[in-house]
């Protein structure tokens, strides 16, 4: 999977926990996927249509069965759904709302190996110097990211490490994560 798809899946507060629930096998039909992420009917919407619109998910077409599946995964959206449940696995629930952030994963994806500010901002292009300063400094909080200042260097640079569970959550998604330079 390209790096621009998924910041666009990530950007979707709902979208990896959706796509994780289909994954796991969670029907796909609005109720059921509403109950098992926990997600607002707003945000569950928006975050379906958005799928849709990335060309993740598809309706179900035509009529039938009032528990036929009113949403289903696309050939792409199977991948995206397979490390949408990765990354569900290795977290905890009190990571979600760190992980519901836009730019946390994609951060996340460029430090499998450690990097300085300028080297994550060209692989992620589209990010802005606040975003990736805020991601960074959440991520820092959090303990998933390590800021160390290269004092060699002139000027002093800060290299920044994925490590716990950011570690954990950069090998998955670096590993599924393709970067376009």
């Amino acid at each position: 999977m390209y790096i621009d798809l998924f910041v666009n899946i990530t950007s979707r507060a709902w979208a990896l926990p959706i796509l994780s629930q289909l994954h796991s096998g969670t029907p796909g039909r609005q109720a059921a996927l509403l109950a098992a992420t926990g997600a607002s009917r707003t945000a569950f919407a928006q975050s379906m249509d958005h799928l849709i619109a990335l060309g993740l998910l598809e309706r179900n077409p035509g009529y039938g069965h009032p528990l036929r599946p009113e949403f289903r995964l696309t050939q792409i959206g199977t991948s995206a759904a397979k490390l949408a449940h990765q990354i569900n696995k290795v977290s905890k629930r009190e990571d979600q709302d760190l992980l519901r952030r836009s730019w946390t994963l994609p951060v996340l994806a460029s430090l499998h190996t450690p990097h300085h500010f300028i080297e994550i901002k060209r692989n992620l292009s589209p990010i802005t110097d606040r975003a990736l300063s805020q991601s960074l400094k959440s991520m820092e909080a959090r303990n998933w990211v390590c800021r160390k200042i290269n004092e060699v260097a002139r000027p002093p640079r800060s290299i920044y490490t994925a490590v716990n569970t950011g570690e954990i959550l950069s090998q998955v998604t670096s590993s599924e994560v393709t970067f376009i330079q």
